[in-house]
């Protein structure tokens, strides 16, 4: 509707997140592009999920390559029992990897 505040059911985090498990070699700024977000929010959103633990960084040569932890909980006290490979595969256009 005109006028009217878009809004999403998925926080940018979990948007990253999604990304990161479809495209493991995505550049930050083709990730910033798909979620709609800055370079630079998209950088501070893969810190934060790595310093959290759900996804790593491997350095090849000039680029990242980066791995989901499928295994780890969600962060939400709501849905804790449920693990992130769960939602991924709901979400996600790939298999998640157990």
């Amino acid at each position: 509707m005109p006028g009217t505040r878009a809004w999403s059911f998925l926080t940018n985090h979990a948007q990253v997140l999604i990304r990161l498990a479809e495209d493991p070699d995505i550049r930050l700024r083709e990730l910033a592009d798909d979620v709609g977000i800055t370079e630079r929010a998209a950088h501070r959103i893969v810190t934060d999920l790595a310093a959290a633990g759900y996804v790593t960084r491997t350095r090849t040569g000039r680029r990242n390559r980066y791995s989901v932890r499928y295994d780890l909980p969600l962060p939400d006290p709501l849905v804790r029992s449920q693990k992130v490979g769960d939602l991924l595969e709901i979400l996600a256009r790939t298999t998640a990897r157990a």
